[in-house]
């Protein structure tokens, strides 16, 4: 793609509007015209943030403004680590996420946690099979030697809520779930490192763990909500401190 300055890009936007707001507009209608004109083919990876700033002569901030309106739209995929593709026409969309940037995402990825992890424990409670509850087991397993050990292991953290949510026998709580691990991976290590600073925080959270697993191998909904609730809410807690972000207008 050739150069554009967008200094003089007209917009049907009102003036008042914010100048990085009207150019993501613009830099977001052109890559999406050249998506689809083909000149960024299927499955092609775009150019990195910089290169695209140069290219259409405006601030980095913008373009990804512009991105995250192109992966809304399923025209582009990110893959952490590698950058942004081009989606292929025709194949199902994978649900994704932005990565986690800043402390307030944190902090939101916990809210949506909250959301659905307490009602995939009651739902598994009523629904999982043996196999399923056997899965579970084993990563409790993983956690209680990792315990015993002092450490903490993330991995076997998130496959342990991995499996409680497909346990449910609901795949939009276990799809959810998939598409959030690199986010939630996130909060486990730091909340994994926080607690071999605390005494007892290993313990603790091992407990908590048991509480869930025990809900929902005895069939109680009601108490297999509640105490994920209390487990992830503790764990958000103690990550944060108690000191949450006030998210009202980031």
């Amino acid at each position: 793609m050739t150069a554009y300055k967008l200094a003089e890009a007209s917009d049907p936007r009102p003036a008042s509007a914010p100048r990085s707001v009207l150019l993501a507009d613009v830099v977001h209608d052109r890559m999406r015209r050249a998506i689809s004109d083909g000149q960024y083919p299927d499955g092609a990876r775009l150019p990195g943030e910089n290169d695209l700033a140069r290219q259409f002569e405006v601030s980095r901030p913008v373009i990804r403004a512009a991105l995250k309106r192109l992966r809304a739209e399923g025209l582009v995929i990110s893959r952490q680590g590698s950058g942004s593709f081009v989606a292929a026409r025709g194949e199902p969309k994978t649900l994704a996420f932005q990565p986690v940037e800043t402390i307030a995402d944190l902090q939101r990825c916990y809210e949506f946690r909250l959301t659905i992890e307490p009602a995939a424990a009651a739902m598994a409670a009523i629904r999982r099979s043996e196999a399923q509850l056997a899965e579970i087991s084993k990563f409790l397993a993983l956690l209680r030697d990792a315990t015993e050990r002092r450490s903490h292991r993330e991995d076997a953290d998130f496959s342990f809520h991995l499996a409680i949510t497909a346990a449910s026998n609901n795949q939009y709580f276990e799809t959810s779930m998939r598409a959030l691990k690199d986010h939630i991976a996130v909060g486990m290590k730091f909340h994994g490192l926080s607690l071999q600073t605390v005494r007892g925080g290993l313990d603790h959270v091992l407990d908590e763990h048991t509480a869930i697993f025990d809900a929902i191998r005895l069939g109680q909904a009601e108490a297999a909500r509640e105490t994920m609730l209390r487990h992830v809410t503790g764990s958000r807690d103690r990550l944060f401190e108690g000191r949450l972000l006030d998210l009202s207008s980031r």
